[in-house]
């Protein structure tokens, strides 16, 4: 269930960052109303997955693949460039939480002692 929430918290996060463009600088009331309702409801479902998740895990996996979808989604809506190296750099953001998530694993902690 937490890992629910956390991706919950992920997507209403792009959401919110998404309409934070839309809003261009607050001027436009919709969006701006979607970027505030988002980003709390991103840090509530972030705080119920916080129950069960460490804190360093959630927050990278939260923020890193945040980052990495909203990346995506400004490519698709807004024809941003890509590049090679816009590529590695979001596989890079994914593997950094894939080593994250990997390391609070119970065999990786049973290995370590």
């Amino acid at each position: 269930m937490n890992y629910l929430f956390l991706l919950l918290a992920i997507l209403t996060e792009i959401v919110a960052t998404t309409s934070l463009k839309l809003s261009d600088g607050f001027t436009r009331l919709v969006p701006s109303i979607v970027v505030v309702i988002g980003y709390a409801v991103s840090f509530y479902l972030l705080s119920l997955a916080l129950r069960g998740l460490p804190l360093g895990t959630a927050y990278a996996i939260w923020s890193g693949l945040g980052t990495a979808l909203t990346v995506v989604v400004g490519i698709i809506l807004w024809q941003e460039s890509i590049s090679p190296l816009r590529i590695i750099g979001i596989l890079t953001i994914i593997a950094g939480v894939v080593l994250l998530k990997l390391a609070d694993s119970p065999a990786t902690q049973t290995m370590s002692q």
